[in-house]
């Protein structure tokens, strides 16, 4: 009994130190301005990945991820195309220079959620878990962020942060560095009124935003970052999609998969794998 004991004990204690390490990054993002988007406190996000998918010989961002584990990439399933080869990149900020923190990883296995139709986005599960080749090397600009108990939803009105290299606007050019933007929380019953996103809007998903302030192209997979009351970060969403008509849409907030929603799909494979 002694012996089956101690590997279990064991494995609850790195269970709970690495729990413990989640959602809490050395450098603290700059909360105090409330703008329409700005860049982001180097590293402050450690946790933010750039999705790159080859071309030719050379790598380009396409999406936005999260590091969910010390393997594991949280991002979206529309950002994943059958055929195309992709490497993640953690502690980057500014894509312009070699920084000296940036790691880049291989991806070993990619598992999009098999319920993700891209011809049908509004029926929700739009989520891809990535397993990297190896670890990469935890430190002050590569993180873990933490993920909700299955079925929490922040409040409305909660403060959480978009974080990506996204368009600045519309059809507007694409940044070198990390971006933020505060994104309020709208609860399900204001996002899915009529004159808002309707039925588009599952109660598996999440809607922040919703006035100017927004989404745009190439910050989808990233994490709609959430504070808890235990002071940690949360990703409480991934980035999923936003108005056709511009990024920049009132009563058309950006739109999460809800990362509470899928817990459990989550731990079966991240398990499994």
């Amino acid at each position: 009994m002694g012996t089956m004991m101690q590997p279990l004990a064991l494995l609850l204690l790195l269970q709970a130190a690495y729990v413990y390490g989640c959602g809490s990054p050395a450098v603290q993002p700059d909360t105090s301005r409330v703008v329409n988007g700005e860049e982001a406190r180097p590293h402050s996000w450690p946790w933010q990945i750039s999705l790159q998918v080859k071309h030719g010989s050379r790598y380009h961002h396409t999406c936005g991820g999260t590091l969910i584990g010390p393997r594991w990439v949280l991002t979206a399933g529309h950002c994943i195309w059958p055929g195309d080869v992709y490497r993640v990149v953690l502690g980057e900020h500014d894509m312009s220079v070699q920084e000296g923190t940036e790691q880049v990883r291989d991806i070993l296995r990619i598992i999009v959620h098999p319920e993700w139709d891209i011809d049908v986005v509004g029926d929700g599960n739009d989520l891809a878990l990535l397993k990297l080749d190896k670890s990469p090397i935890m430190s002050d600009s590569v993180g873990v962020a933490c993920l909700p108990e299955a079925g929490e939803i922040p409040a409305h009105g909660t403060s959480c942060y978009i974080s990506g290299w996204g368009n600045l606007y519309t059809h507007g050019p694409m940044p070198d560095r990390l971006q933020q933007a505060l994104l309020p929380v709208v609860e399900h019953a204001v996002c899915s009124r009529s004159d808002w996103w309707g039925s588009f809007v599952k109660t598996t998903m999440i809607c922040a935003g919703g006035d100017v302030v927004s989404g745009c192209n190439g910050d989808s997979g990233g994490p709609l970052n959430c504070r808890g009351a235990d002071s940690r970060w949360y990703v409480q969403g991934v980035t999923s999609f936003v108005s056709s008509q511009s990024c920049n849409e009132v009563k058309k907030p950006t739109v999460f998969t809800r990362t509470s929603a899928f817990r459990d799909w989550l731990s079966q494979v991240m398990l499994r794998y």
